[in-house]
């Protein structure tokens, strides 16, 4: 606005010069020229005066640049379970306005809608179990990468049956569990299928959530469940005779060939065009950085996690919060340890079932390791 100010003076002086020489003009000889020499120094000092505001406006752009992560809102959001509980710290903080980045924070329920949060560009970045990582990369057609693995295996066996020690102590037996055609169930038919079990050897009976599963083993003092923490922990504190009697992770690892991938919940995408902008990327290392912090902080302090994880309303009792938190197996792993075991994670997927990984196996451009 100065600048269009100072040249539209610049310009009105060259008018009033231009009108002192024509026949209309009714000043003297002598206070015209005096007019027309003063106009050049005038409009010098004007156009110097403009100069001097762009550079001072060019420099505040690039200290603009040069600040990223203070003013850039990422928009985060995450599932309600072991993903946002190493969370919790780093939203604490920014509820607080004490977090060196600015977020806002979503938390949703179900995988789908946190999906299609992504897909519209409502959120930025987005913790997702990791098969879904490999459905948004094909559905946003490559548009999103990995930024980290922010949850391990969480699966355990649970029953009042504490002789159940291997997978193939299931032979016979009914397993409830929820989510058919979900990552647990491909975890679980790829075991099966690993130790030997074939089709009909174990029956699997699904229900549409966990507290149903709970229900069920409250209920039949023999049955068996698979369910992920803090659900195992939350059946645990409604039926003392259940036990976690196998944690799925280690049977994985045990089927595992050296080099192959661990057993993946959850990791942290985040969509590309962020992570191309050169401030929105800054902001993104400044995000990596505090949620490390957060998930290094659930691990080491664990009764003031719990206190916030039931805050948060992820559990309803902090009691209970503390005893599955040593259990969910929060972590953030990045760079190429992050690409070998998730990698070698979604292959073992993509060979049980092609869909549950989107149809293909996300090529390099799929992680994010600067």
């Amino acid at each position: 606005m100065r600048k269009a100010l100072s040249i539209f003076m610049a310009c009105a002086m060259t008018a009033a010069a231009l009108a002192g020489c024509s026949p209309s003009g009714q000043g003297n000889s002598s206070e015209t020229a005096a007019s027309m020499e003063s106009t050049p120094a005038e409009t010098s000092r004007e156009a110097e005066t403009a100069k001097n505001q762009e550079a001072e406006s060019s420099t505040e752009a690039e200290a603009s640049q040069e600040a990223p992560g203070e003013s850039q809102v990422l928009r985060i959001g995450s599932l309600k379970g072991p993903t946002t509980m190493g969370l919790v710290s780093l939203m604490d903080k920014a509820a607080k306005g004490e977090s060196q980045g600015a977020y806002e924070f979503t938390m949703v329920t179900a995988a789908d809608e946190l999906v299609g949060k992504v897909v519209s560009g409502n959120v930025d970045i987005a913790l997702v179990p990791a098969n879904m990582a490999g459905i948004l990369y094909q559905k946003t057609n490559q548009g999103i990468q990995v930024l980290n693995i922010n949850t391990l295996g969480v699966l355990y066996i649970v029953a009042a049956d504490d002789s159940i020690k291997a997978i193939s102590d299931l032979k016979g037996k009914t397993v409830y569990m929820t989510g058919k055609g979900t990552t647990p169930d491909y975890v679980f038919q790829y075991l099966l299928k690993g130790n030997g079990l074939k089709e009909g050897d174990v029956t699997v009976e699904y229900k549409s959530e966990a507290a149903e599963v709970a229900a069920v083993l409250k209920k039949q003092p023999n049955a068996v469940g698979l369910l992920p923490q803090p659900f195992v922990t939350v059946a645990m504190a409604q039926n003392e005779n259940l036990k976690m009697v196998m944690d799925l992770t280690e049977q994985w690892d045990g089927l595992q060939a050296e080099g192959g991938g661990s057993l993946v919940t959850g990791v942290t995408v985040c969509r590309k065009e962020i992570l191309e902008d050169r401030r929105m990327a800054e902001a993104v290392k400044v995000f990596m950085q505090e949620h490390w912090g957060s998930a290094d902080f659930a691990n080491a302090h664990v009764e003031e996690t719990a206190q916030l994880v039931a805050e948060a309303g992820i559990i309803e009792k902090a009691p209970v919060a503390q005893k599955a938190l040593p259990y969910c197996s929060i972590v953030c792993i990045e760079g190429e340890e992050m690409r070998g075991m998730l990698s070698g994670y979604l292959n073992v997927l993509y060979e049980q079932e092609p869909s549950s990984v989107g149809g293909s196996v996300p090529d390099d451009g799929f992680y994010y390791v600067p």
